[in-house]
């Protein structure tokens, strides 16, 4: 198989191997099976509570009802727990950074594309199937008349390159932390493009079932589009992308700039997903939480930033400690900025209680940091007669928006009082800002078991208490001021990034179809008819045009060839059972003159006009009745149940979105139509949204 030619990175981690980051993965999806069981047990006992009209009996249903309800809560908060589980992420080496936040991969299930795959390419490229009966001979009864009229391959002759599809899918399940985990998810997404376009018609569904859970709440998400595929691949980088990160020594500079680096590419995947895929139905990957979590990496990033700076060490002279207190400010903003969209209607009902806490505890630490140094820039340096009284100047005027009331940094510069005023001013706000800190880091049980942080705030608390007892006198209280808010000032903008990634060249494992530009899904075809060619005086009574595949032009309608059932404008894709689809002019009219006055035997196709209106992809979901979530369920479909032969009737087995209003701010859920007809219509499932902005699907 092609994949056997790569190396052992490219097949994934071991997905048994027992890392602290494999558990999490698979804590992580035996939790998704308990919800989805849960949330089965909770649709039936809802509809049964309708139909009911025994009150003995309902009032068993609403108790089993609440039961249901406290469990899903349960593995709700536990996992919240494994987003908040952030210490197995990060660098063994760390041991007095801040701890960095990365995103959980998407869990999927398997998904088989043997048997459609083979059967479109049967279908649409019209070879013969006789190989293929024997494997597919329970699906055959149902496609055969569809599989003789499409494509003319046989589908067999595929086995090993759909394997090798199919294996490089399962690998992506469990990419290594590396640049070759990006590469093995960039290659499968590349080759996503490649297989929409060959497998994938417009006019109607494949049965190819993509069932991704959210990584938030855990609730599966099953449709037969592929750009669910696409866009939960592409997560799943921009997660990857945080978990190298985070994973980075942040002790040297090179880590620090590879952290910086993955970061910002992660932040670019995620802004390009939701940019290029905006109606995913699963909440982790709605235009609201993305913007969220984009503005988390870019901050992440920009506290890189600041640790790349402060790294040499923050020595005690006055521009330098301005220049850190600008610098720690602009973190403070950008996760004030995180802080405030996680707190926002509906994401801070999907994010995480630990992340929003991260949020606002780094937030309060870089903001003491930047009143801390310029307290200690007032109060240790004095203006000294050989020291750039103008430079000076400029540097402190540029720390604020306005100065303090009477206050101006000139006099502040030359008067030892005012210095010290003002200095004690900027201590008592650090103060306060690690106090508080601390209080939001007692407030979440998962940020209290971190203890690097706990330290890490309690030393700086420390050190703003001491600096505070040496200038402290009894008539402070007279000469009290407020500290003026700090300017943010950065040499390094945290900026989104293009992953190196999306560059990464791939062949198509389907090339031996023909040119993607014609053979693909979109385009119809005849079977391919079989033509004895024969020279009359040296010609051939056409001419042929094009790259490859050549096309017949200039059909003399007397020649042997016309008479033959060769017809203007077709496609020459096989000659003396050599296929030509990739051949030139000059190597197909070589290759016909071959055979001399005997002529050769040669395949035309014609193309056919697409009659077939395209037809809408529906997502195959059902909310569950989780409030304002994308994520929906299919209740009926257990895919672990259903073998790989066997039939499924999609009709009964899953819901379909209903149309969306005008205004699409509401999406309304309805029963297959096999059962809609026996219920009234006010006992149908429906579902609507509130006009937010998180709901613009």
């Amino acid at each position: 198989m092609l994949l056997n030619e790569q190396t052992d990175e490219h097949f994934g981690c071991n997905p048994f191997a027992q890392t602290g980051r494999s558990k999490l993965q698979n804590e992580r999806a035996s939790l998704n099976q308990q919800i989805i069981k849960e949330m089965r047990m909770r649709a039936g006992a809802e509809n049964l509570l309708r139909a009911t009209t025994n009150n003995k009996v309902r009032e068993m249903v609403v108790l089993e009802l609440s039961y249901v309800n406290s469990n899903l809560q349960l593995l709700m908060e536990h996992l919240e727990g494994l987003n908040s589980s952030v210490e197995v992420y990060q660098s063994v080496e760390e041991t007095s950074s801040l701890p960095l936040i990365p995103l959980g991969l998407k869990e999927t299930k398997e998904a088989d594309f043997s048997v459609p795959f083979k059967d479109f390419i049967l279908e649409h490229y019209s070879e013969d199937g006789s190989n293929y009966e024997d494997t597919i001979a329970d699906l055959m009864d149902l496609r055969q008349d569809f599989i003789l009229e499409h494509y003319s391959e046989d589908g067999s002759n595929y086995e090993d390159t759909i394997a090798d599809l199919m294996d490089l899918r399962q690998a992506c399940r469990t990419p290594s932390r590396s640049e070759a985990g990006i590469d093995l998810l960039s290659s499968y997404f590349s080759q996503l493009n490649f297989v929409e376009n060959r497998f994938f018609p417009p006019s109607r569904q494949m049965g190819i079932f993509f069932t991704w859970y959210d990584s938030f709440t855990g609730v599966p998400v099953c449709q037969q589009n592929i750009a669910l595929e696409k866009a939960s691949i592409l997560f799943n980088t921009g997660a990857l992308y945080t978990q190298i990160a985070t994973r980075c020594n942040r002790q040297n500079r090179s880590g620090l700039e590879s952290a910086i680096d993955a970061f910002q590419k992660a932040a670019g995947t995620l802004n390009h997903l939701k940019e290029t895929f905006t109606h995913t139905p699963s909440y982790d990957m709605s235009p609201a939480m993305l913007s969220v979590l984009t503005r988390m990496m870019l901050a992440q990033t920009q506290e890189c930033v600041f640790d790349k700076i402060a790294l040499p060490g923050i020595k005690n002279e006055y521009f330098c400690l301005c220049r850190m207190a600008q610098e720690a400010a602009k973190v403070c903003d950008v996760y004030s900025l995180v802080y405030q969209s996680m707190i926002q209607t509906p994401v801070k009902d999907h994010v995480p209680f630990f992340w929003s806490a991260m949020a606002q505890v780094k937030m309060n630490h870089y903001r003491a940091l930047a009143h801390y140094f310029v307290a200690t820039a007032l109060l240790d340096h004095e203006l000294c007669p050989n020291d750039d009284e103008d430079k000076q100047e400029k540097a402190l005027s540029q720390l604020y928006d306005s100065m303090p009331d009477g206050m101006s940094s000139l006099k502040i510069l030359k008067s030892k009082d005012d210095r010290k005023h003002l200095g004690k001013a900027h201590l008592r706000k650090a103060i306060l800002d690690h106090e508080e800190a601390l209080r939001i880091h007692n407030l979440c049980r998962h940020v209290k078991k971190l203890d690097i942080l706990q330290e890490i705030l309690q030393a700086g608390h420390k050190r703003s208490l001491n600096k505070y007892s040496e200038f402290n006198s009894e008539n402070d209280f007279v000469d009290f001021i407020e500290a003026p808010q700090i300017i943010a000032k950065t040499e390094q903008k945290a900026e989104m990034a293009e992953p190196s990634s999306s560059k990464v060249k791939v062949t198509d494992f389907f090339q031996k179809l023909g040119p993607l530009a014609l053979f693909s899904a979109k385009q119809r075809w005849t079977a391919p008819r079989g033509v004895h060619i024969t020279l009359e005086e040296g010609d051939l009574g056409f001419t042929l045009k094009g790259d490859a595949p050549v096309q017949i032009q200039s059909l003399d309608p007397l020649s042997p060839a016309a008479i033959e059932g060769v017809k203007e404008g077709d496609y020459i894709v096989s000659i003396q059972d050599t296929d030509c689809k990739w051949l030139g002019v000059s190597e197909v009219m070589k290759m016909l003159k071959s055979g001399g006055d005997e002529g050769v035997d040669i395949q035309v196709i014609s193309l056919m006009e697409n009659t077939v209106s395209s037809m809408p992809n529906k997502s195959a979901t059902y909310c569950g009745g989780l409030p304002k979530t994308y994520s929906m369920i299919c209740l009926a479909m257990d895919d672990d149940k259903i073998g790989k032969t066997q039939k499924v009737t999609k009709k009964l087995a899953f819901l379909s979105w209903g149309n969306k209003n005008k205004q699409k701010t509401a999406s309304t859920l309805s029963l297959p139509s096999a059962v809609a007809k026996t219920l009234p219509s006010k006992n149908r499932l429906s579902t609507a949204f509130s006009n937010t902005d998180s709901s613009l699907y």
